[in-house]
């Protein structure tokens, strides 16, 4: 037997913040990994608002993960996604592009699998309301931010046009203040003199929210500034509502009193809740795991499953102790698993439970306007913007995307000048997902293109099992 043959195999199933990290620790130990995901590239998610509404390109915000494997030669990137275990024989059951079967053998398994968006028991939402976790959600969204100002144009009823440049958003956590945010700059700003019919600042953005304030974790004092910052920008907040329908004109609303008001809008996002995969209640299954409320695979506090040491569940898929789905969880988990997994192939004393350190929050609201929570810290307007800056910068992935954020952050900031605006108004692929069964005269025959400029699949599809690792906020 070579050494290659006796070295631990550790399968790491999502390459997000948790599943590249715990990669990376383990690039001088004497196993061979295997990283698995759905996607070929590693998504800085927290950015996807900028990508949707024409500041960052998506190549900004992506990095090929055979790319970031390159120099680690112990690691092997395979495009799959998974779909269960094996815990008998230890094997990670997965799907090829084009429907075939794999298998992976593992001696430790990392969980890096990240979270999908909820519509909280409402999936036919989706077909009308479109999340903010995917590459495909951000050029869906792109297209239909600045296509919603096109049809404004040329629409002869004025209620029509009305109903065009009105933007309706559900959720207001850090994604939806921020995407509410930059759709008024784009229509106050950016697209002021670009259009002869209609004047794009009229444009209406309505933020709907279950609970009292946006950005309600970050605390009451910068929950109330951002709060004022956004009425001051022109978001229309509505607290204490809950949406009871959508469809393609518009949502319908239920107020705290109970009654339920009809709201016309020609773009509806959704930027509210988070819930776990297929894939973690097929985990469940086969370790007898415990979920909690979002499908969430609880964990000990050393990240593993009761009665099954050698499987890590990290990142956002991870319920423990109440922690957030943000950047620092993912990479923090992932760090640890990697560091355990070391340390047992080395036959030293195991590590220290699981320990998490905040390292705070912060939103984006509008050009040179944030807010930072960083403990009794609490920072907004210019300061907070400045913090911000340097916050993304350094979690970015990648000296080019570093980089190339800041050659497209000077323009926009400080000129309002968004060169990220391209959108396709034509389908692009033959089918809905690489990983959709293919008739059997047609399997194998050529991998088809994703529907980058086409909406996303209606309610019933087959939604993502292995995601890119970061939540609604990164993890």
């Amino acid at each position: 037997m070579n050494d290659q043959d006796s070295q631990r195999r550790v399968v790491i199933i999502g390459g997000g913040f948790a599943g590249l990290f715990a990669a990376r620790v383990l690039r001088r130990a004497p196993v061979r990994v295997t990283l698995i995901d759905r996607r070929p590239h590693h998504l800085f998610q927290p950015l996807l608002y900028q990508c949707s509404t024409g500041i960052l390109s998506e190549g900004k915000i992506a990095v090929p993960l055979r790319d970031l494997l390159r120099k680690q030669k112990n690691a092997d990137f395979v495009l799959a996604e998974a779909t269960g275990i094996d815990t008998e024989r230890r094997r990670v059951l997965a799907t090829r592009p084009l429907g075939d079967q794999l298998e992976f053998g593992y001696d430790y398994l990392i969980m890096a699998a990240g979270v999908q968006q909820s519509y909280f028991g409402h999936d036919e939402f989706a077909q009308w309301a479109p999340g903010m976790k995917t590459i495909e959600h951000a050029l869906v969204i792109r297209r239909r931010v600045f296509g919603a100002f096109e049809m404004a144009d040329t629409a002869a009823d004025p209620v029509e046009r009305s109903r065009w440049l009105t933007f309706a958003l559900v959720g207001a956590g850090p994604t939806g203040v921020e995407l509410a945010g930059q759709i008024r700059e784009v229509a106050t700003k950016t697209l002021r003199d670009e259009y002869r019919h209609i004047k794009p600042e009229d444009a209406r953005v309505l933020l709907f929210d279950g609970g009292d304030a946006p950005l309600a974790p970050f605390g009451p004092e910068l929950s109330a500034k951002a709060a004022r910052t956004l009425e001051k920008l022109g978001v229309e907040q509505h607290m204490h509502s809950i949406v009871t329908d959508i469809d393609a004109t518009g949502l319908s609303v239920r107020a705290q009193d109970g009654t339920v008001t009809r709201h016309e809008a020609g773009t509806v996002l959704w930027t509210a809740g988070v819930a776990a995969p297929p894939l973690a209640a097929a985990i469940a299954a086969a370790t007898g795991a415990k979920q909690d409320r979002a499908g969430r695979i609880v964990v000990g506090d050393d990240c593993t499953i009761p009665d099954h040491p050698e499987i890590f569940v990290t990142g956002d898929m991870m319920s423990l102790n109440k922690l957030p789905g943000v950047c620092e969880v993912a990479m923090q988990t992932g760090i640890y698993a990697g560091q355990r997994i070391k340390h047992d192939v080395a036959g030293k004393m195991p590590t220290k439970p699981f320990r998490y350190h905040d390292l705070g929050s912060a939103a984006y609201i509008y050009r040179f306007h944030a807010v930072v929570s960083v403990g009794r810290l609490h920072l907004s307007g210019f300061p907070a913007w400045v913090v911000w800056l340097f916050i993304h910068i350094g979690f970015l992935t990648g000296f080019r995307n570093r980089l190339g954020a800041l050659v497209s952050w000077w323009p926009a900031f400080v000129r309002d000048i968004r060169r990220e605006r391209t959108y396709t108004t034509d389908r692009v692929g033959w089918i809905g997902s690489a990983y959709d069964e293919l008739p059997p005269a047609t399997a194998g025959t050529a991998l088809p293109g994703s529907t980058t400029g086409a909406e996303l699949p209606s309610a019933g599809t087959k939604p993502s099992a292995t995601g890119t690792g970061p939540s609604s906020r990164a993890g």
